[in-house]
């Protein structure tokens, strides 16, 4: 079962589930994959989130169940998920531009959201580049972490590493990064969820570096094992095309691990790698 296949199989399991209880960890094993990795993977590649996916699908079906049917408006909330009339009369208006009762009327406008289903798209036109490296030994890292918007990712991380560099706090990892190197993960990192696990709206960025002394006040500590991890040039580049490109036809799987951002020092080339965790097929 090839990687298209088994992301359909997932999107197969939100639309049979659009007026239940949808289970993120449910989906994400339809699509052989961590639950960290699909979140990730359903948002780059479709450019919305999973929970934004899901309210859209559901808030297209309340729509049409509005103008097909005579059941009442609190009824067809419940249906979808909603605790309350109003909460769902917001959802609705936000998404159609009207109230669920003015849906009834004939000649109202309204929105649908299809539902999704991957294929691979062959280019052939632009070469990607990449190495595999081996880590024989865990990686301890020590930092902070900090809660970022998936969304708004690539705004809200440069906007970080921009603050730290204000408030002193990037000078202090530089200054910790170099004092017992041995790999090449010795630049300041950027760890994209802390336990392998991603919330849809937002997932916790972990910035730090390789170290083994005593952690400083007021940071702390993420271990990651060792393992093999594809290493690609340009973070931003590789996110965009990690999970649509390169990954349906690399012979390999996504590992249970976050993902690492690498931001070197100035004057080293590439400026910024992004080291994915993975395992053989």
């Amino acid at each position: 079962m090839d990687w298209v296949e088994r992301t359909n199989r997932a999107i197969d399991y939100i639309e049979e589930n659009l007026t239940g209880d949808i289970n993120y960890s449910e989906a994400a094993k339809a699509a052989c994959c961590s639950t960290y990795h699909f979140s990730r993977l359903f948002a780059a590649v479709t450019g919305v989130t999973l929970s934004e996916y899901i309210r859209r699908r559901r808030l297209s079906l309340a729509a049409f169940d509005l103008q097909n049917s005579n059941e009442k408006v609190i009824d067809i909330a419940l249906k979808y998920g909603y605790d309350s009339p109003d909460s769902f009369a917001r959802a609705f208006q936000n998404m159609h531009g009207v109230k669920p009762s003015e849906a009834r009327e004939k000649g109202v406008q309204l929105k649908v959201f299809p539902r999704m289903s991957f294929q691979i798209i062959i280019k052939g036109d632009m070469e990607m580049e990449y190495r595999l490296e081996e880590l024989d030994f865990e990686l301890r890292i020590v930092g902070k972490r900090k809660t970022v918007n998936t969304k708004k990712a690539f705004e809200e991380i440069p906007a970080l590493w921009n603050g730290s560099k204000k408030d002193g706090f990037m000078q202090k990892l530089i200054d910790m990064s170099w004092e017992n190197p041995k790999c090449k993960l010795e630049s300041l990192l950027g760890i994209c969820g802390k336990e392998a696990a991603i919330m849809d709206e937002e997932f916790d960025y972990f910035m730090g570096v390789r170290y083994d002394g005593v952690v400083p006040e007021g940071m702390e500590v993420l271990i990651i094992p060792s393992g093999l991890w594809a290493v690609f040039p340009n973070v931003i580049d590789a996110w965009k095309r990690l999970y649509s490109e390169w990954l349906p036809t690399s012979g390999y799987e996504l590992a249970n691990l976050p993902c690492i951002e690498c931001h070197y020092p100035p004057g080293h080339d590439p400026d910024n790698e992004l080291w994915v965790p993975i395992v053989k097929k």
